[in-house]
């Protein structure tokens, strides 16, 4: 999807965004002046949340492993999944709510392992069978500290380090039983409506995604101060749960009842290539034309999806294939051309089905193996590849898309007609007969067949102007972020300050480093950038990278050691952090000693409190004299934002130099 839909995301789609209460007080303020102490950012609400819905879900317990008081007034379920990296981060706060509510708090986990998590599933019947053996819980914790190594081999390690009997342990795993509980479990995540995770109720109340800590807290207070009017109305502490579920609902509305049906997309040009990939009737109704990457899980879920259509629509649609390959895939682009090279000897869709199925082997000796398996002629593959004969289609697929707005994948365009995602089969039936009445109505005034698919997209851009047009979102609250020691570059006087909360490790950082250049080059005098750091936790070597950066800062070469660290983001264990130092003249012998004491470790981890409070849940997000502007976005975005703020300050904005 589009960067900053997909910032959204893996935050929205895998996160499920806000929740709590907007915060009248003040956070304290520590003895070095009026910013807010690390502690009492983490815990300080978000300005911008809004209230949680107080729908109350009847959400069973029983079954499940429990940790916390039979008597306790807060029950918080969680619907997780061992290897999705917002789960991990999630439990640190799940953790720390423990600690805060004593025995007020009970936690109860669900078991949701995601399908394109392959390691997921196995993972999650590891932790039940050590539960088997009263270990559930010490099993849980190994498992997100280690949510990378999660291998058959891994687990059976964990298992003995904590003195299970391995042989009870691995009948348990292989069990119907356990297997039945994970099947339970996911079945109820879709009745409620958690779809993605991590996903909490509190008591019965739906909060989605590792939320800022005050978030929960929010929440979980609200919650306990019902259940104590219950208990003082003589309903026993040990009921209390179950008082509240015998009035919620059994599960969540559809999404149709839920939200308005979305404004229908702007129409673009879109060519089809006559040696693209496609299926279907060259003439036919409607031309579906798909960005992909064979590396993304969202595209390949969509498959089913794109069977069901040729099936229900075999002979009123086409469907084109076009290449996307995303930067941040390292396979994406070899398994691309490898399938032009099985397309060119009429083997594509066999081979896009087996990439797809293997996602998690795509190097170059899997790429052959798959072509033997589907009987290619191995000497005409084998020297497709090694030429790079298709690397320029590939680039040309990805050009195509990035110049119609697919920067992100799966994008679909239906005749011409924009639609993002990995969407149910119902939601493309509904734009396909929408596209395929308006082809008939061309045919039917005289449109020839082959002049078909032109005249739809002509007809398409024309009409965009009269598309109704979605509502803008309300802006959220403008925040107070104080620039402070971050390391920053422009006037300290600019009427414009852009504070960057950003990971060196982040893909979609590094992609907007060029815009901010051009936003200094072009507002000089009137914009300064500060940079903040949020390395997310499934970025194992964010952190170390921020620190050497500070370590970088303490020479006053910070903004070189930056562009250093996002220009190889593949590189960025400790040999290389101390090799880009080296590069730039450093003193090695300070710089080394800063990583080695974790010198500058606090300041990262304030920098990643103060990201929490603010509403801060991926990167890169900017605020913009405290508006905040969230993902990478383009120079335009930044632009309106910053020539608002210097028209407020009464500044002649660039464009009207």
């Amino acid at each position: 999807m589009k960067p900053n839909v997909i910032v959204a995301l893996l935050v929205g789609l895998v996160l499920g965004f806000v929740g709590g209460r907007a915060f009248t007080g003040s956070p304290t303020t520590n003895a070095a002046g009026n910013k807010p102490t690390a502690a009492a950012a983490a815990n300080a609400p978000r300005p911008n949340a809004r209230p949680v819905d107080p729908t109350v879900f009847k959400v069973p317990i029983d079954g499940s492993p429990v940790k916390g008081n039979a008597d306790a007034l807060v029950t918080l379920v969680e619907f997780s999944d061992y290897q999705c990296p917002f789960c991990s981060r999630a439990n640190a706060t799940v953790e720390q709510l423990q600690k805060d509510y004593g025995s007020k708090l009970r936690v109860v986990m669900k078991q949701n392992p995601l399908s394109f998590h392959p390691r997921a599933k196995p993972a999650a019947l590891a932790a039940l069978a050590a539960g088997e053996q009263g270990k559930y819980w010490e099993y849980h914790e190994i498992l997100f500290a280690n949510s990378k190594a999660l291998e058959d081999a891994d687990l059976e390690k964990y298992a003995s380090q904590l003195g299970l009997d391995i042989t009870r342990w691995k009948a348990d795993m292989a069990s119907p039983k356990l297997s039945a509980i994970v099947d339970r479990d996911q079945a109820l995540a879709g009745k409620l409506g958690a779809n993605g995770t991590p996903a909490f109720f509190i008591n019965g109340r739906f909060l989605s995604g590792a939320q800022p800590i005050a978030n929960f807290k929010t929440l979980i207070d609200e919650e306990l101060g019902k259940a104590e009017a219950l208990t003082r109305s003589g309903t026993p502490a040990s009921q209390v749960y179950a008082a509240i579920m015998a009035k919620g609902v059994e599960s969540a509305p559809s999404k149709a009842a839920q939200q308005p049906e979305a404004p229908a997309q702007a129409y673009r040009k879109v060519d089809v290539p006559d040696d693209a990939p496609s299926f279907g009737p060259k003439d036919a109704k409607v031309t579906i034309v798909e960005w992909s990457d064979f590396e993304c899980p969202f595209c390949s879920r969509v498959g089913p999806t794109l069977k069901q259509i040729k099936e229900t629509y075999a002979k009123d649609v086409r469907v084109v294939f076009r290449h996307q390959p995303l930067s941040f895939h390292p396979n994406a682009k070899g398994a691309a051309e490898a399938s032009m090279a099985a397309h060119e000897q009429g083997k594509f869709w066999e081979y896009h089905d087996k990439l797809f199925a293997n996602q998690r082997a795509l190097d170059r000796a899997s790429l052959e193996k798959y072509a033997q398996e589907l009987g290619l002629n191995m000497n005409q593959f084998k020297a497709a590849l090694d030429s790079g004969k298709f690397r320029a289609k590939v680039e040309a697929d990805s050009a195509a898309g990035a110049a119609v707005g697919a920067n992100g994948t799966p994008t679909f365009f239906v005749n011409g007609r924009e639609f993002v995602g990995a969407q149910p089969f119902d939601n493309f039936k509904k734009i396909i007969e929408e596209e395929k009445a308006r082809a008939e109505k061309l045919l039917a005034s005289g449109t020839k067949q082959g002049d078909l698919y032109a005249k739809l997209i002509e007809e398409g851009v024309k009409s965009n102007g009269s598309a109704p047009q979605a509502q803008a979102p309300a802006e959220p609250p403008v925040q107070n972020i104080e620039v402070g020691n971050a390391p920053a570059r422009g006037p300290k006087n600019a009427p414009v300050t852009i504070v960057a909360f950003s990971d060196f490790e982040c893909p979609f950082c590094s992609r907007v480093v060029p815009t901010l250049k051009q936003i200094e080059d072009e507002y000089k005098g009137k914009v300064r950038v500060a940079f903040k750091h949020q390395p997310l936790p499934f970025h194992a070597n964010a952190k170390p990278a921020a620190m050497a950066a500070m370590a970088a800062h303490e020479q006053g070469k910070f903004w070189e050691y930056h562009d250093k660290l996002f220009a190889n983001q593949r590189a960025l264990d400790r040999a290389s952090l101390e090799k880009y130092a080296q590069e730039l003249g450093l003193n090695m012998n300070q710089f080394k000693a800063a990583l080695d004491s974790n010198k500058y470790d606090a300041q990262v981890t304030a920098d990643m409190s103060e990201a929490s409070r603010v509403g801060v849940n991926g990167t890169p997000t900017f605020f913009i004299n405290g508006r905040s502007l969230v993902g990478a976005q383009p120079a335009e975005a930044f632009k309106r934002v910053i020539d608002e703020e210097l028209k407020k300050k009464g500044t002649v904005a660039a464009d009207q130099k």
